[in-house]
């Protein structure tokens, strides 16, 4: 399905054009070029032309609920605001038993998904981790378990002594059947010791997904920008994803996650434009040709632009997650959740047809 696209494009630009719909790979320098274009209209076009032939004009959400079991971290990484030391005002750690009496009061009979993550609490055992999967298998066995970090499961190898495969085998007899996508913030080392991000380095973050990819499950994979990384460096985050993506193909989604500002201890003074955002969105479908599915995060994009992102590359706007609270800690002034009633709408209200999903993108109902 080819869009048509203005004739008054430069000559690199019309490459990338031509390369893309020739399916040949788009390179760091494309990328590069593509960032650094103000031309946003024909980059968006481009990648709602690559969108629509891989989705179609779907849309994909799932009913959800996003479940923090405990805020205590031994980290600091400079741009989170969720985090608590140990006895802190406002600090908490739930016991399994106690997540499931929250989830008693607010869960409903359409809820799929837990996503769970949290701080790497190094005051409990590696198997406070496991039990706490293992008491919401139990009492809720149709809800698909889709926990932890690649960071958290480095964190857990630390504590444990155990090995990346052996945490992630451990938790899988609990209950577990996905990976989230943080932690991943931007896979570069050099970022990272700027940024104080006090856990797991690139090839770590890696080679977590890479093994849970080996042991049969499918996860999903993030990019944390807008803070002090350059163009160059986005571009070499999504081409390791890539890279990883072509060895395993273990990767659902890609979800770029706009910095959010409000930390006081961040140096982030303000937030990224709308047309970061979506110059992002897009480019992210355009350099990611092996992956299915962008995501168009409304807890940090807000609702009206997650609809245009919808013509930008996007085919996802996750889920209901009844009550968001990381990104609502740093300062995110979206809606903590929305019903499905919501999504539905702001999917059809942007032109797209609604599908409710599962974990693993098997079609539940369409919204036609």
């Amino acid at each position: 399905m080819s869009i048509a696209i203005s004739p008054n494009i430069d000559s690199k630009m019309a490459d990338i054009v031509a390369k893309v719909r020739q399916g040949q790979r788009l390179t760091l320098e494309d990328g590069v070029y593509l960032y650094e274009s103000d031309d946003l209209l024909t980059i968006g076009q481009l990648a709602n032309e690559v969108n629509l032939r891989k989705n179609g004009r779907k849309v994909y959400f799932i009913e959800n609920m996003s479940l923090y079991f405990t805020n205590v971290c031994e980290s600091y990484c400079a741009f989170c605001n969720f985090r608590k030391d140990q006895g802190e005002e406002g600090s908490y750690t739930l016991s399994g038993e106690e997540m499931v009496a929250y989830v008693e009061q607010h869960i409903h009979p359409g809820i799929r998904e837990f996503h769970i993550v949290g701080g790497h609490n190094n005051h409990v055992p590696f198997q406070y981790y496991v039990d706490s999967l293992k008491a919401l298998n139990e009492r809720f066995p149709e809800v698909t378990l889709k926990a932890y970090t690649a960071a958290e499961i480095e964190f857990f190898t630390r504590i444990s002594g155990l090995s990346t495969r052996e945490v992630l085998i451990e938790l899988q007899k609990a209950g577990l059947q996905s990976l989230t996508g943080g932690g991943a913030e931007i896979l570069s080392d050099q970022y990272r010791e700027k940024m104080k991000v006090d856990k797991a380095n690139v090839d770590q973050y890696l080679d977590v997904h890479r093994t849970a990819h080996q042991l049969g499950m499918k996860t999903h994979t993030t990019m944390l920008y807008g803070a002090i990384e350059t163009h160059e460096d986005r571009i070499r985050h999504m081409l390791q994803i890539r890279d990883l993506q072509d060895e395993t193909n273990g990767f659902m989604v890609f979800i770029p996650l706009s910095m959010q500002p409000r930390n006081k201890n961040a140096g982030i003074t303000r937030r990224n434009s709308a047309y970061e955002d979506l110059k992002t969105i897009a480019i992210s479908r355009l350099m990611l040709d092996n992956i299915q599915h962008i995501k168009a995060y409304f807890i940090n994009i807000g609702v009206q632009l997650t609809q245009v992102a919808l013509t930008f590359g996007a085919s996802d706007v996750h889920g209901t997650i009844i009550k968001e609270r990381i990104s609502h800690a740093a300062g995110a002034l979206t809606p903590e959740g929305l019903t499905r009633k919501e999504l539905i709408w702001l999917i059809q209200g942007a032109g797209r047809i609604p599908v409710e999903r599962d974990t693993f993108y098997n079609e539940i109902q369409i919204y036609e």
